[in-house]
């Protein structure tokens, strides 16, 4: 029977960290404020608007709230942006995905300045992710004071995608081994499984990524140490296609009509060969949103130091 990945168990770690950076933040009067924005009705959106919210409350972050209706055109949602990214009082600002099909979401989040981009999914981000010019911040959890030495200043100014890092600090949070083992990603997405591909790369795994195009994807998986799946696919992931001992991570998100949600992986069956394994709710979410957290207040603690008044640039 595999051990759970307990999500909650370190956001809450997580958390009481930012919370204490908020407190810290706050005795020279700032404010730490977290744009939270949605487009429409997306059911998985607003489940995750929800749990935002409620995160927000314990470490003191203030979330400011920007809701549009689905038919809104994309030069209102643009024009919204750019007055955020204006605003001082928010330091952050994660955009619900997806966006409605009409409005090219890439365009939207590029408009994001990157400063706030604390989901970091705009270009400059991803593209320092890609370029192993932001990755050093995988092995300095927590060490802020020397992400704001002057070598790294220009690399904080971007944040990694927070769930497949999200994903990377669960795994190491319970001891699993990365390095040297084959880790197989399923789903190519740019919010989860391209970054997640490159951070694993980072921490030396030997990667596969399949997707929708994937000939015998049990083949693939059967093979893996290391299975992370976010395809949004309802039982996807089968008993047969895990090896034993193999270490399923869930990050799909499926919310069925009866309000019930659900990932890519038959937890039941597969729980029983893995080693470990992610539930669903309750395993990646949670850390996701730490994340932000996390991300939102290194903004805040960015934005201080470069506008102290002994900084010299």
């Amino acid at each position: 029977m595999a051990q759970i990945l307990d999500g909650r168990k370190l956001s809450e770690k997580i958390k009481d960290k930012v919370k204490a950076d908020v407190a810290k933040l706050g005795q020279y009067g700032i404010e730490v404020g977290l744009g939270l924005l949605l487009v429409g009705d997306n059911p998985a959106s607003k489940q995750y608007l929800n749990a935002t919210l409620h995160a927000c409350v314990k470490p003191g972050i203030k979330a400011h709230q920007f809701k549009l209706p689905d038919n809104v055109s994309i030069n209102e949602v643009l024009n919204l942006v750019h007055s955020i990214n204006k605003d001082e009082r928010i330091n952050g600002l994660l955009m619900f995905l997806p966006l409605p099909k009409r409005i090219n979401a890439r365009r939207v989040i590029n408009e994001i300045a990157p400063d706030k981009d604390i989901d970091g999914l705009g270009s400059l981000s991803i593209g320092r992710l890609a370029a192993d010019e932001s990755t050093f911040q995988i092995f300095k959890q927590g060490d802020y004071e020397s992400l704001y030495s002057g070598e790294f200043i220009p690399a904080v100014s971007s944040y990694l995608p927070c769930t497949p890092f999200g994903v990377i600090r669960l795994l190491e949070h319970y001891g699993v081994e990365i390095k040297g083992k084959h880790a197989v990603v399923v789903g190519k997405s740019l919010a989860v499984g391209k970054p997640l591909s490159l951070m694993l790369l980072v921490k030396e795994a030997t990667v596969t990524v399949c997707h929708r195009e994937t000939k015998d994807l049990k083949y693939f998986i059967r093979q893996a140490d290391i299975i992370c799946s976010a395809t949004g696919i309802k039982g996807l992931i089968k008993e047969d296609m895990v090896k034993d001992g193999a270490v399923v991570v869930d990050i799909g998100i499926n919310v069925l009509e009866d309000g019930t949600i659900v990932g890519d992986v038959d937890f039941a069956a597969v729980e029983k060969k893995a080693s470990f394994i992610t539930p669903v709710p309750g395993g990646v979410g949670p850390v996701t949103i730490a994340m932000l957290l996390e991300n939102t207040v290194r903004s805040a603690q960015k934005g201080h130091y470069m506008k102290h008044p002994l900084i010299i640039g």
